[in-house]
């Protein structure tokens, strides 16, 4: 599932996140949920997203 926006690199990550969080026993709704929430944080902090939020 291609997503909008974003590189290869980063949508590998979010798989990878998306599938360590299952295995951790995780429902696939809160995997995805988590994946993307780490997706968005390093794009901020790596200066890839449009919207850079304060800490």
């Amino acid at each position: 599932m291609p997503i909008k926006g974003v590189s290869k690199k980063r949508e590998r990550q979010y798989e990878h996140v998306k599938e360590g969080e299952k295995e951790q026993g995780r429902s696939e709704e809160d995997a995805e949920r988590i994946a993307a929430a780490t997706l968005n944080k390093t794009r901020r902090e790596k200066g890839e997203a449009k919207d850079k939020r304060t800490a």
